[in-house]
């Protein structure tokens, strides 16, 4: 190497500041950063929130929305969407309820629950990729579909009489941690390597970034969103068999709404909705944070419509942060390179 290579190359401080400011600069750094001052003000200021019942409680409620995210973080990185999953939830539910009633053991209904929501998740699936049609439009119908459907089965009946030794399961804990967030944590670990470290994540990026050049480069593109499609509805039955026993109800009404909170998340987790961008771990730190304002809110006794309006604000905070930020670089970029010398 010359001395004016050497003079070049950046040294070890320059490299180490240079990576410091990219930590900083990143999404998941900033939501980071929000959910540990929310955590600190709702321990000072919210009385009962740092009690151990309480975050065991809180993690608990979040269990179903971080199952449904880690799913939905693949869809959307792949540039499409899935809205049905709360519905696909409710069905699930019914479809439990009604088969209890009709006296089948419960261990023969919790496989046939998560084929139903396969069975979901593949029609979505093949109405996107065999017919082309917009994920947006597809999963809006079938959010009715299948949610009309639960009604069908079970109208406005809840079941309740459910084994006690799974209701029990579905709210034990290891010390403070409860067992469903252990479910939720080995989950999420084989979801960050399927998507972060696996050609497979590699195709999903590049399909969500650019699918016809994804296309050409060998992706298979219509396989890889219909199995997502599937793994996404697969992952919404078991949300709903964890639901069902939680709260010991099997409801055709479960799940209502639970959709926006899982979109919320995701994108408030540094998902771009055009798809090609994001992380898990981003994602995982959003369902918290969204988690602790609306327990901390709960605690504090604030009304529902005010829980349902900051998840509404963080939900388009989420949208328009990232692309306000591409706007100012792509404006201010001109002006730096001009007093570049």
């Amino acid at each position: 190497m010359t001395t004016d290579q050497l003079r070049q190359s950046p040294t070890t401080d320059q490299l180490r500041q240079s990576a410091t400011t990219d930590l900083l600069r990143r999404w998941e750094t900033l939501i980071l950063a929000l959910l540990v001052g929310v955590v600190v003000w709702a321990s000072l200021g919210v009385d009962g929130f740092a009690n151990g019942s309480n975050v065991s409680f809180l993690l608990l409620d979040t269990t179903e929305i971080a199952l449904m995210a880690l799913t939905m973080t693949l869809v959307i990185v792949a540039a499409e969407i899935d809205l049905s999953v709360a519905s696909t939830l409710g069905l699930s539910c019914a479809v439990l309820g009604w088969l209890w009633n009709a006296g089948l053991p419960i261990e023969a209904i919790m496989p046939i629950c998560l084929l139903v929501g396969a069975l979901c998740g593949a029609f979505n699936g093949l109405l996107v990729t065999r017919l082309g049609l917009p994920s947006l439009a597809v999963t809006i119908g079938t959010f009715a579909l299948f949610r009309g459907l639960a009604y069908v089965m079970l109208g406005d009946q809840a079941v309740a009489d459910l084994p006690p030794a799974y209701t029990s399961l579905a709210t034990a804990s290891i010390g403070p941690v409860p067992l469903m967030t252990v479910l939720v944590a080995l989950l999420a670990a084989v979801a960050a390597v399927v998507l972060h470290a696996t050609g497979l994540g590699r195709s999903i990026f590049a399909l969500g970034s650019n699918e016809e050049a994804a296309y050409f480069s060998g992706v298979r593109v219509k396989r890889i969103k219909f199995w997502l499609f599937v793994a996404s509805g697969v992952m919404a039955s078991l949300a709903s068999l964890v639901y069902t026993f939680r709260y010991a109800s099997a409801r055709a009404d479960n799940g209502v709404g639970l959709e926006l909170a899982v979109v919320a998340a995701v994108l408030l987790g540094g998902v771009s909705i055009f798809g090609g961008r994001g992380s898990l771990p981003g994602v995982l730190m959003a369902v918290l944070l969204l988690g602790v304002v609306r327990n901390a809110l709960i605690l504090a006794d604030v009304a529902n419509e005010v829980l349902n309006f900051v998840t509404g604000l963080l939900l388009v905070a989420s949208v328009l942060a990232p692309n306000l930020g591409a706007v100012w670089r792509r404006r201010t970029s001109p002006q730096m390179e001009g007093k570049s010398p």
